[in-house]
């Protein structure tokens, strides 16, 4: 696996991937760049967009709009159902419809309540898993619990404009392997 975990932080894609920034001025606009990632990461099904989505992993301080984003993610997916925090949970399981007719499905994964590694391993090998079988996009909070990310993951990062006014806005910032339909 060619991933490191610069300065000790999240486990990134390998370097020769792709990258996107969007400045996002408040929760709609984050909610609009989860519609579009839904899109994308649908389109970046393997095989050749009919099988399952790339995992997206979302880094980002408490509060940064991780949940946020996976709103806009699930009203993508045709998910009618109120998205929530898992941080709790740990896991929380969606469906949903395209207006197509598709079946859809979200897992929704938080692994900040996770400090040791083998813990948050154990939880995401199976959600993983089951994400596999019910063909779900899945994302992940706090990812940087994880050794690794997996190799096809995307990651995306969430960064307050201003640490001390939440209602400032945000940047975030998707990384994505080669190949895969990321940002372009």
């Amino acid at each position: 696996m060619n991933r490191n975990r610069p300065h000790g932080g999240t486990p990134r894609p390998s370097a020769s991937g792709s990258r996107q920034h969007w400045r996002l001025v408040d929760a709609a606009a984050t909610q609009a760049l989860g519609r579009e990632l839904a899109a994308r990461l649908l389109a970046a099904r393997v095989p050749e967009g009919t099988g399952v989505p790339p995992a997206l992993m979302l880094q980002g301080d408490l509060g940064a709009g991780k949940t946020c984003l996976v709103q806009g993610i699930a009203v993508g997916l045709g998910i009618a159902e109120p998205i929530t925090s898992p941080t709790f949970a740990l896991a929380q399981h969606y469906s949903g419809v395209l207006p197509n007719g598709t079946p859809t499905a979200l897992v929704h994964l938080d692994l900040y309540r996770l400090e040791q590694p083998a813990a948050a391993e154990e939880l995401f090998a199976q959600e993983e898993e089951e994400a596999g079988e019910l063909g779900a996009l899945l994302a992940v909070e706090w990812p940087g619990r994880l050794s690794a990310l997996p190799p096809q993951a995307w990651l995306l990062e969430l960064e307050l404009a201003d640490p001390a006014n939440p209602e400032a806005g945000r940047s975030a910032a998707l990384h994505c392997p080669t190949g895969l339909n990321g940002p372009g």
